[in-house]
């Protein structure tokens, strides 16, 4: 079976070694034809507390680590600054 990747913004990085990435996602709902927004949480293992509030990235299904964590982050994508507004494109690797 395949890994699952999904990809969200971390909320939280508190916690040492692990980040809390909040994942959103629309969908049409299947009467109504609205669009329909829900988020989850998902708590990733980072492993050298790498990750920073507000950074987009991956994160694929792994073995269970923790009581709460089972996924751990692949990458960055982005990083938000000035309130969320201005996304700027990292480069490939800093």
């Amino acid at each position: 079976m395949t890994k699952k990747i999904l990809e969200g913004m971390v909320v939280s990085d508190k916690s040492n070694k692990t980040v809390v990435v909040e994942v959103k996602r629309k969908f049409v709902h299947p009467f109504y034809g609205k669009v329909i927004s829900r988020s989850k949480k998902y708590h990733a293992h980072d492993e050298k507390n790498k990750f920073k509030k507000g950074d987009v990235v991956k994160i694929v299904e792994s073995k269970p680590i923790s009581k709460l964590k089972t996924w751990e982050v692949i990458d960055k994508w982005y990083k938000y600054k000035q309130n969320y507004k201005l996304l700027i494109i990292l480069e490939q690797k800093e």
